[in-house]
């Protein structure tokens, strides 16, 4: 198979988007859309500025080596918000992943940071193994509290702002309050119920999540088999490729998207996901691999069964769970499950499950709070400036707990709370749910496993393979 015939360029995409591109009304409601315009207000960090600068590439009218069309195509976070503002219906996304692979594959090699990006991605995102060692490692930095004192002591970031940031990103990620997710914890069936379940979901554990927030995929089973879903986790599944697609390694993506489509072939139910960012990328497998005649199809068909974790509760309908306390708690919407999954009121409805929970709607809890991915590392001022506005809002509501769908999300504002000082647990939906569900004696630790008083037997909660 020809790389040719599998990998569409920039001027193919555009002219396959060229009817919407035309279409556009030049209305501007991509504009305000748009963080990175909101924070600049220059017109080449718009949607509508960088089409133009990618048609002005496509016309030959400017290189893909240019310092304006390498400068706005990497200051994009890529969020796809102005694809649900659009009324045209421009698939911004495939645009801005096809404009960073012209760049990443030009005649002037991206340096610093990205170059040192493309070979993490490439020498270790896309290889399991490195790949778990290096998370193994970023575990013990944190659980032992390097990372931490490295922040209280202020040398992380006198050896540079940029490992600064990463280290509180890092320790964002651990538990800081609450009592977590317990492992010893097993799932007892409801009384009226045969322990047997009603339904099969196969979860998509994702890099990050298995490596740093482990809890939450250990939430997720328990959550769901409390609601008649046996879980089950395919052994060969592998990054979904997300990193490597909006850094413009396509070629990487595809091949991290070939080998999650035979792990999960031969499976029942739907793929379950609680990472905005993963949930979003499996979902365009179907786009990514169109034009490869041997997984076109079978592309399209997982991209069907993805759902996230909120959106598989809702569609099988879900128990209410008991209080878990009266901490005023909000909600910011994870950009790729809002605008690539449309599933963010999904993800808040299992808040909806918690009985006199102090809620709080967070204002502009829709734009993007400026972690991308690793964009914060690569535009630490830009991202900055976009996660300042998240905080201000975040402290003026006087949250004590937020709630994100995404990973990224979590340690982009835990990490920029910790900085600034603003007290803020931040967890994922169904970890609250799990809390809940753990209050309202839907489990029971270990030493109990047999039995309960009521002789129900206890489902193991752990994800089998």
């Amino acid at each position: 198979m020809q790389e040719i015939s599998t990998n569409p360029s920039l001027n193919s995409i555009l002219a396959r988007e060229e009817e919407k591109i035309l279409a556009c009304v030049h209305c501007g409601l991509c504009l305000e859309a748009c963080p990175t315009y909101v924070a600049t207000g220059d017109e080449n960090d718009s949607p509508r500025g960088r089409i133009y600068l990618m048609r002005a590439v496509k016309e030959q009218r400017l290189t893909v080596g240019s310092l304006a069309f390498e400068k706005h195509i990497d200051r994009c976070l890529g969020c796809r918000a102005c694809e649900s503002a659009c009324p045209a219906g421009v698939q911004y996304g495939l645009l801005l992943e096809a404009a960073r692979a012209e760049i990443t594959h030009g005649e002037t090699k991206p340096a610093g940071t990205y170059r040192l990006l493309y070979f993490v991605l490439k020498h270790v995102w896309s290889r399991p193994k490195r790949l778990r060692a290096a998370f193994a490692l970023a575990r013990l930095w944190r659980d032992s509290g390097i990372a931490r004192l490295m922040l209280k002591t202020g040398l992380a970031g006198s050896i540079s702002g940029q490992f600064g940031f990463a280290m509180a990103l890092l320790d964002g990620s651990r538990v800081r309050t609450g009592s977590g997710s317990d492992r010893a914890l097993q799932v007892l069936p409801p009384p009226n119920q045969q322990s047997a379940a009603t339904s099969h979901a196969q979860l998509f554990k994702g890099c990050v999540t298995d490596g740093l927030f482990k809890r939450v995929n250990e939430a997720t089973a328990r959550v769901l088999q409390v609601n008649g879903c046996h879980v089950q986790a395919p052994v060969a599944q592998v990054c979904c490729g997300a990193l490597h697609a909006h850094a413009g390694d396509l070629k990487g993506a595809r091949a991290l998207a070939r080998q999650n489509i035979d792990a999960f072939r031969d499976t029942a139910g739907q793929i379950v996901t609680n990472a905005g960012g993963c949930g979003a990328m499996l979902a365009s497998y179907g786009h990514l691999l169109e034009h490869e005649e041997q997984y076109s199809h079978a592309a399209r068909e997982f991209s069907g069964r993805v759902r996230d974790v909120g959106q598989q509760l809702q569609s099988m309908g879900f128990r209410n769970g008991a209080e878990i306390g009266f901490d005023r708690t909000t909600y910011d919407a994870s950009c790729h499950l809002l605008h690539g999954q449309q599933g963010a009121d999904a993800s808040l409805q299992m808040l909806w499950a918690i009985p006199k929970l102090n809620f709080i709607p967070l204002p502009g809890s829709d734009v993007c709070c400026g972690g991308a991915g690793v964009y914060n590392l690569l535009e630490p001022e830009l991202s900055e400036q976009v996660l300042n506005e998240k905080l201000k809002h975040i402290e003026e509501s006087g949250a004590a707990v937020l709630a994100t769908g995404n990973p990224g999300c979590h340690m982009q504002i835990a990490a920029g709370a910790h900085l600034a000082k603003i007290p803020l647990r931040v967890v994922h939906p169904v970890e609250l749910l799990d809390e809940s569900y753990r209050q309202a004696g839907y489990y029971v630790s270990a030493e109990g496993a047999a039995s309960n008083s009521h002789g129900r037997q206890a489902v193991h909660p752990n994800i089998s393979t």
